[in-house]
């Protein structure tokens, strides 16, 4: 049980770092009013990024229930 908290907490961490490391849409151009209407496919290291945040995302919620779960039985 202790193992499946301490799991969580590092998959949330890690789901908080990859999300902050994605930069669409960032800049100083948008803060005034720019919306920069070029969109592009992903690639490359941004490409891991999404994945890895849909990964995270999934898993801390997996685990999230699975807690839940053990918790009531």
């Amino acid at each position: 049980m202790i193992v499946l908290q301490v799991i969580d907490v590092i998959i949330s961490v890690l789901l908080m770092a990859v999300i902050l490391l994605q930069q669409r849409g960032s800049g100083l151009g948008d803060a005034f009013g720019d919306t920069g209407a070029v969109y592009t496919s992903r690639r490359g290291a941004e490409k891991i990024l999404f994945y890895l945040t849909i990964v995270f995302g999934i898993s801390f919620v997996v685990l999230a229930l699975l807690q839940i779960i053990l918790v009531k039985s």
